[in-house]
């Protein structure tokens, strides 16, 4: 595996694999013994941006065997439906996060449930209590919701080993089935069915599509992709390649204009950084470093667009990695950004350190609050108590992945071509933010860019907002997005 493809496919590593064994599980990666409580169930009320939405809330399990009937595996769902509605033909939207190895708390209680939790911007502390809020902009009010949680999550396992799940083409098998057992469980083979995941979930979704497609007998209807990567390939061969680094820099252009006083920060803002990118700045990085005019007119320019010093830029020869530029960015002030969002900073704890051994300003402060947060909604408000740690970021499942064997890097957007080609009524969002730098949007685009049109190009549609990783912990970020997320959903429905 390639330093880009570990440094993006363990994303959610970066916090796991300094969080110590209090995030694993039992010594030797053995899972923990003890049984889930019953399902659970329960009603409650939120107040919304156009109604006041009651629903009911589901905690449970749906049960995988292997083919000699014994269970292999319990995953937990956590799920959301309308009261008022005919659910059997009501749209239903399965989400997942990413990682791999994090659980669904982010998007649901970040952005997509109907209660929110703050969390992952600028101010949020991890000591914060965890007081969840209303959230007004909750897919509910166009969906129910299945909020998944894979093997090694939450308060997902497996009952023996845990390598038939901890691999890319485990993982699509298992949580295809879930989503297929999960619709014929509840009687909602007649729903509508979308996809939507977050970062290694956005790379999941077109891959779990195609396998519900054309194994299960399930036709999914939409999918809305948050900050994924969907061809691991092409951060591949950095030292050689310009790709990694055109693809990078307009999110590090973005995360310093948004620092120098420009929040509302659209692709607009950044088309001429795009058209350098894409234009000079490539032609300069493939003439390489021993020509000395086109480095010194990359140092120029890109010292320029980032903010980083010009002897830095000088020493990485115009390719400012997002890990150095993390450290760079604000050291003058003693503090140091996240790698999903870099205006989202914290104190360096080692200033005079010549490497940054530093925790992640936004997963280590996001970590503790919203596993309490978790812990509680089921604990208290759904009486699901379990004698075993809640996995918000599993570094077990995280180290134990198995990306495959082959000579190629994995990628979805092979899957994504064969939904859309197999369907012509799917469509897909793409969603990314604009600062961040852990999957910049420009390596979305170059994968959009490539479909064929299918009938109609904005069938695959590519989305940029303000803000990180998380965009949607912004309010007007949050409130964009799932406007977007419902034109979708009224578009598929017609």
């Amino acid at each position: 595996m390639t330093r880009s493809l570990r440094l993006a496919a363990a994303a959610f590593a970066l916090v796991c694999l300094a969080a110590g064994p209090g995030l694993a599980q039992e010594a030797g990666g053995r899972p923990n013994p003890t049984a889930l409580p019953p399902d659970a169930s329960a009603k409650a009320t939120v107040v919304a941006a156009d109604d006041t939405l009651a629903y009911k809330i589901s905690v449970e399990q749906v049960p995988m065997h292997d083919p000699k009937g014994e269970k292999v595996a319990e995953i937990v769902v956590t799920s959301y439906v309308l009261d008022r509605t005919d659910s059997t033909k009501r749209p239903i939207t399965y989400a997942f996060n990413g990682g791999p190895g994090a659980s669904s708390a982010w998007l649901n209680f970040g952005g997509l449930g109907p209660k929110r939790l703050a969390f992952g911007n600028q101010g949020n502390a991890p000591s914060d209590p965890p007081s969840m809020v209303d959230n007004a902009e909750t897919w509910l009010a166009f969906t129910d919701l299945v909020f998944v949680d894979p093997v090694g999550t939450g308060y997902s396992r497996a009952t023996g080993s845990t390598d038939p799940f901890y691999s890319v083409e485990g993982d699509v098998s298992t949580l295809s089935r879930v989503v297929a057992k999960h619709l014929a469980s509840k009687n909602r083979l007649m729903s509508p069915v979308y996809l939507a995941g977050e970062s290694y979930g956005g790379f999941r979704i077109p891959r779990i599509a195609r396998e519900l497609q054309s194994r299960d007998g399930v036709g999914v209807r939409g999918l809305v992709a948050v900050s994924p990567v969907l061809d691991f390939s092409i951060r591949d061969g950095e030292q050689t390649s310009p790709i990694p680094w055109v693809n990078a820099l307009p999110s590090l252009a973005a995360a310093k204009r948004e620092r120098d006083g420009k929040r509302d920060l659209t692709r607009a803002d950044l088309a001429d950084v795009e058209a350098y990118a894409t234009g000079q700045f490539m032609t300069d990085l493939m003439k390489g470093p021993r020509d000395k005019e086109a480095v010194e007119r990359l140092v120029a320019r890109v010292s320029e667009l980032t903010g980083v010093d010009s002897e830095q830029t000088r020493r990485l020869g115009g390719r400012v990695d997002i890990a150095a530029f993390a450290r760079e960015f604000q050291r003058g002030q003693g503090r140091v950004g996240s790698l999903y969002d870099a205006n989202v900073t914290s104190f360096d704890p080692y200033p005079a350190s010549r490497r940054g051994e530093f925790d992640d300003p936004i997963l280590d402060g996001a970590r503790a609050p919203l596993t309490r947060a978790a812990v509680d909604f089921y604990a208290r408000d759904m009486g699901y108590r379990v004698d075993r740690r809640y996995e918000l970021i599993s570094g077990e499942a995280n180290r134990q992945w198995k990306w495959g064997s082959g000579r190629s890097s994995p990628e979805s957007a092979g899957a994504l071509r064969e939904v859309l080609a197999a369907d012509p009524k799917v469509r897909v969002i793409v969603a990314h933010g604009a600062t961040d730098l852990v999957t910049p949007y420009m390596e979305s685009k170059m994968v959009l860019d490539q479909l064929p049109a299918f009938g109609d190009p904005a069938r695959a549609a590519l989305k940029v907002y303000p803000g990180g990783h998380m965009f949607y912990t912004r309010d007007g970020s949050r409130a964009q997005f799932t406007a977007d997320v419902k034109a979708l959903y009224e578009a598929t429905e017609k």
